[in-house]
């Protein structure tokens, strides 16, 4: 079976406070729709366009393995994205091992694409991908006739045999997850009758905005408080123009470094406020924070505004645990926040983070301690004493480990904004499969 791909080299970076943050800024889009906008694009027949796509490297691994299955992806001068699909069905056979790089969305989900079509697909990643567990995607596709051959653990490298005709499934979600809900139901396209996902906590819920945007037959229904979705297969999509709306979860970064660092009046453009995304918003404002929503508009089927944000002081609080699935990637910088409140705050109902691209509750606990804060790992949350506003010392001779994780990356370059000393991370590289422009952004901002 294929290796595992090579990580970049190293690119140390100290991250020194440089005072306020001011202007305006524009996130990247969001890396969730960018994921499902090629992936269902390259299902449809006929020329689907894309604008705004974020042009990350997970989200590249993705378009690559779509021309890798006969899709013709390209991206035009003025930035917009033109995608001619195969229609559900036409997949083709990849000639070589689809390289998904960091992405575990691009890995999961495509992992459902192939697993109801006559083709078979080895699926390789980076070092850090590759010690993440996909088992709880094996499960439901198993269940539908694929066949999966994994590395022990259920890990990559593995090798996906789909099913043709595949079976459809009715699925209880064990553990909330949208990279498995979404696998599942992009596995139902191509599979004849009903699939349902029955989900008893709520997850973000794009896939089956976009499935219903494409045209596929999808219903979404509330039943003794679970979501039940039920998903008729053999479809046929329909192109669409699609504008992604900007990603939370990068907007996530300047909305704390706004909130924390004295002085900051920042707007951040064209912020996608999916409810089911906007977790992090609700928190901030619960602790404090001065959070304004500027021209509230729907682009696409998505809520999206203008957030501006300014710093105020943030107080402790115990957050509640049922609103983790809506804010699951932005905990690492809300740990940060946490670290510069007044007094404590408590997270509970995180076992998901240690199985994200690193284990995200220890990586920022030792973290955050490492740059000056007080913090107490739990089995599932950390426990964290505020600084009362004052600056951290930051980090002395040893720096942050990040995990070739881009989130502990990008929230730690935050705590280095509100330190005395500055914080030093080991590797910035990560940042790219998410957020290219995030430094240039930090910098800019905080002229």
């Amino acid at each position: 079976m294929a290796h595992i791909a090579p990580s970049p080299a190293r690119t140390p970076r100290r991250f020194l406070p440089q005072g306020p943050l001011r202007g305006r800024i524009r996130g990247p889009g969001d890396k969730s729709i960018s994921h499902r906008s090629l992936m269902l694009g390259a299902l449809a027949v006929g020329e689907t366009r894309v604008s705004g796509l974020l042009e990350g490297e997970d989200v590249l691994a993705t378009a690559a393995a779509m021309r890798a299955m006969g899709a013709q992806i390209e991206r035009e001068g003025d930035g917009t994205w033109s995608i001619h699909g195969v229609g559900v069905g036409g997949l083709l056979q990849p000639e070589q091992a689809l390289d998904m790089g960091n992405s575990g969305t691009s890995t999961r989900l495509l992992m459902g694409l192939v697993a109801s079509h006559g083709i078979s697909a080895v699926f390789t990643g980076d070092a850090s991908l590759s010690k993440r567990p996909m088992g709880r995607v094996i499960e439901p596709l198993s269940l539908m006739g694929a066949s999966v051959e994994a590395s022990p653990g259920g890990r990559l490298p593995l090798l996906v045999r789909g099913a043709h005709p595949a079976v459809p499934i009715t699925y209880r979600l064990p553990v909330a997850s949208a990279q498995v809900k979404s696998a599942i139901l992009l596995a139902g396209l191509n599979t004849p009758g009903i699939t349902t996902v029955i989900e008893p906590v709520p997850t973000r819920d794009h896939s089956e905005r976009m499935l219903r945007g494409f045209g596929a037959d999808i219903e979404v229904e509330e039943v003794a408080g679970e979501r039940v979705i039920r998903l008729r297969g053999e479809a046929d999509l329909r192109p669409q123009t699609i504008e992604v709306p900007g990603d939370p979860s990068s907007a996530a970064f300047f909305m704390v470094a706004a909130a924390v660092v004295p002085g900051s009046d920042l707007i951040i453009q064209n912020v996608g406020l999916n409810p089911t995304r906007a977790g992090l918003v609700d928190v901030l404002r619960q602790m404090g924070a001065s959070i304004e929503e500027l021209d509230r508009r729907e682009v696409g089927g998505e809520p999206v505004a203008d957030l501006r944000v300014r710093h105020a002081p943030l107080t402790g609080i115990a957050v509640d645990p049922a609103l983790a699935p809506s804010m699951i990637d932005e905990f690492p910088v809300l740990f940060v926040a946490a670290a510069l409140a007044r007094g404590r705050t408590v997270t509970t109902g995180l076992e998901e983070l240690r199985v994200k691209e690193s284990d995200r509750l220890a990586a920022m606990a030792a973290a955050l301690t490492l740059a000056g804060a007080q913090v107490e790992e739990t089995a599932d949350g950390l426990i964290i004493e505020g600084t009362d506003g004052d600056p951290l010392a930051g980090t002395a001779c040893d720096p942050v480990t990040t995990h070739l994780d881009h989130r502990i990356a990008m929230s730690m370059a935050v705590a280095g904004l509100a330190s005395t000393g500055g914080v030093e991370v080991d590797d910035t590289s990560p940042i790219a499969t998410s957020f290219p422009n995030f430094m240039a952004l930090l910098d800019g901002a905080s002229q």
